[in-house]
């Protein structure tokens, strides 16, 4: 398992036409990182209701992201802990469970471009991947 964990908007710049995105977004899909549930789930919502992809395309995507990465579960635990995050550090909840996620399954470094780039969480450092 990588020590890199994915926030739904990485995975979705896959799909994008900023091309520089794209590529990245597809470089850290090739490291085999860690997504949780919630990230399929907002993955499939975003192609659903605002590209209005058609559910046989979204299928597609999810089986190719489900076979890149390793998908962990929400737990009672993590929603737990979430709730802390979210508290301690003025996060949104659903934000505080991909992080609890991250933090329960061991990773060091969580990607996402909308979260607070740099903040460290229990060990858990958020990277912007398109910063530089």
């Amino acid at each position: 398992m990588s020590g890199i964990f994915l926030d739904s908007n990485i995975v979705l710049y896959v799909l994008s036409a900023d091309l520089r995105k794209a590529d990245t977004a597809e470089t850290l899909l090739a490291q085999q990182p860690t997504i949780s549930v919630q990230v399929l789930n907002e993955v499939t919502s975003v192609c659903h209701r605002k590209l209005k992809m058609p559910w046989p395309e979204i299928r597609e995507i999810l089986t190719a992201v489900k076979a890149t990465c390793t998908v962990v579960p929400l737990t009672v635990e993590t929603h737990a802990q979430a709730v802390q995050i979210a508290q301690q550090h003025q996060l949104s909840f659903y934000d505080a469970h991909i992080l609890s996620a991250a933090l329960a399954c061991g990773a060091h470094t969580l990607m996402s471009e909308d979260m607070h780039t740099g903040l460290i969480v229990q060990g858990l450092q958020i990277l912007n991947p398109f910063l530089g």
